[in-house]
């Protein structure tokens, strides 16, 4: 009895103590993975751009295409229609995005365009630059935590799905007959999707573009522990998961676009390129084959993450705007 008695007490300290030391490491991992400044301090965001422009396919060809992108962008620019816009989140903080117009067309198409992890909106302004020629009115937003839009925590598409619908109703305060497609890459192709799965989502939203999407937070955040740290997802991953609900209000696992396209009607076409390294092209496919309504696939061999556009342009813009067309954009 006596001998239990004298373990007991060391065992709930080191109880304790390793308690202790798996929450911290939890939320070490939300903060190194999901909060800017932390990120800035570790030098992460360099390290990630660093990580995901190796990762890329570069050929000639798509060399080629971004330099003829970028110029083309470039004079677009210059002479753009275009003003700086505001709003705020019902938590206060004010997100920042770009309206571009198209006043010679005085049409009533619009899309939002939606940029990737760490990801900022001048990054959409190539894919802007096309729906401009189309005669779309566009309005690219910096989400929560990324380019000039505040917030404590990055929001894997989760709290951004509600954060665009206060783009979404600008939209209709200035054009009640918009008819809207949100176009996103990456994490915001993902947001794009799990917007189809909000019940306040507008009636104008007539379809989505979803370019290089994972499937969910937390199968992403698992395959880059494994890739990036040599970690697995267990114990972490749960624990980081359950700390971000608590300090961030929405867990990994909530993140998901696959449970939204199983549910929406809106019309869906997924993008992927089959060298993507960073999103697995198997995700798309895994999201094509359970969205419930009408949907597209377009697989473009040899292109990386978000390379559709780059390595074949004019396959990636002809599909994009002839399934808008074929869902009543004209």
């Amino acid at each position: 009895m006596g001998k239990r008695k004298k373990w007991k007490k060391p065992l709930v300290i080191l109880s304790i103590v390793l308690l202790a030391a798996y929450v911290a490491a939890c939320n070490i991992l939300v903060n190194v993975a999901l909060v800017p400044e932390t990120m800035e301090r570790l030098q992460a965001f360099e390290d990630l751009t660093e990580e995901g422009m190796e990762a890329l396919v570069w050929t000639d060809g798509i060399l080629e295409n971004q330099a003829e992108s970028r110029d083309e962008t470039k004079e677009w620019l210059e002479e753009a229609d275009s003003e700086l816009l505001t709003v705020t989140t019902e938590d206060g903080y004010r997100l920042v995005g770009q309206v571009f117009y198209q006043p010679e067309t005085a049409g009533h198409k619009w899309v939002l365009l939606l940029h990737g992890y760490t990801g900022w909106k001048e990054e959409m302004y190539p894919i802007a630059c096309r729906y401009a020629k189309e005669g779309y009115q566009i309005l690219v937003p910096d989400m929560r935590c990324s380019g000039e839009s505040e917030g404590d925590f990055i929001g894997m598409g989760w709290i951004d799905r509600l954060d665009n619908l206060l783009w979404l109703e600008w939209i209709l305060t200035e054009d009640p007959e918009a008819e809207i497609a949100i176009h996103g890459q990456s994490m915001g192709a993902a947001c794009a999707l799990m917007m189809s799965g909000v019940e306040e989502l507008p009636e104008a939203v007539r379809a989505i573009v979803a370019d290089s999407a994972y499937t969910d937070a937390y199968e992403m955040f698992a395959k880059q522990m494994k890739e990036w740290a040599n970690l697995p997802a267990f114990p972490l991953l749960p624990g980081a998961s359950f700390m971000l609900k608590l300090r961030g209000g929405y867990s990994l696992k909530e993140a998901s676009a696959l449970r939204a396209v199983e549910q929406t009607s809106i019309p869906l076409l997924f993008i992927h390129g089959t060298e993507d390294v960073f999103v697995p092209p198997e995700m798309t496919k895994e999201l094509y084959g359970a969205a419930s309504g009408e949907k597209e696939l377009l697989m473009v061999e040899g292109a990386g993450h978000v390379q559709v556009q780059d390595k074949e342009p004019e396959l990636y813009y002809g599909k994009v705007f002839s399934f808008l067309e074929a869902h009543g954009f004209r």
